[in-house]
């Protein structure tokens, strides 16, 4: 499965990406992929490639190409919650720094140049993330809502600003929606309310909690990689993209 280096144009200068898709057939459906808080690295690479050998194109940008180029910090090849307080320590300003104005700036960019990809057939595209990515993914569908049709979001925060925000959000979102929630995040009250809030805005949707799982479950560099917990998030990923995408 090739993976093929892009840049992005944005509002403020391009952003480094890359791309993961078949080599036969096409055009596929569009996956825009957001990274985790640990950015883009060999785990990201291999994830977009499980997702494209599915037979879909997989956009994967730089969140944080403001910085600099991924890597924007050097990350060991395995995160152990040793190293883990002092790298979240460097990644937050980069976190924090993302304001809302540059995730729906971003997004407008992100799905503009994966729509214009001549490998990218025509029609609606999907939009999935892990850890803050899964709140970039959320955000970008309720700003697109007749271009995304579906999202998920992986051991990651839904929405900011309180019940009113998280409200706000929702109502604007027409795709269906897949939330993985790791149980170190998200207490079964918790979800109960999450769950509240999706009916009421009339979301068509799936949110549960992995059993057992910890924040980062997903992620195979990482001391909270969960195997089983990957192939459930697989199980359900890929049905839903099934579902909304068509193929060719």
């Amino acid at each position: 499965m090739p993976i093929k280096a892009l840049q992005i144009p944005t509002a403020d200068g391009p952003a480094d990406a890359f791309a993961a898709f078949p080599e036969q057939g096409g055009p596929h459906p569009g996956v825009l992929m957001y990274m985790d808080g640990f950015g883009i690295r060999p785990v990201l690479r291999e994830m977009a490639r499980e997702l494209a050998g599915h037979g879909y194109y997989v956009l994967v940008p730089n969140v944080f190409h403001r910085h600099g180029p991924a890597p924007v910090i050097e990350l060991p090849g395995h995160i152990g919650e040793g190293a883990r307080p002092a790298l979240i320590a460097r990644l937050m300003p980069l976190i924090e720094a993302h304001t809302d104005e540059r995730v729906l700036s971003d997004a407008d960019a992100y799905l503009r140049f994966l729509t214009s990809r001549p490998e990218v057939a025509a029609g609606p595209v999907a939009v999935t993330g892990y850890c803050f990515g899964g709140l970039l993914a959320m955000r970008t569908a309720a700003a697109h809502p007749g271009q995304v049709a579906a999202v998920a979001g992986f051991h990651g925060p839904v929405g900011g600003g309180g019940p009113e925000g998280l409200h706000r959000l929702l109502s604007r979102i027409t795709a269906e929606v897949h939330l993985g929630h790791a149980e170190s995040d998200l207490t079964p009250e918790a979800l109960g309310e999450l769950d509240q809030a999706l009916r009421a805005a009339g979301v068509d949707y799936t949110s549960e909690i992995y059993p057992g799982t910890v924040h980062g479950f997903t992620m195979s560099d990482t001391d909270a990689f969960d195997p089983a917990a990957l192939q459930r998030h697989w199980d359900r990923l890929l049905p839903l993209l099934g579902r909304t995408l068509a193929k060719s």
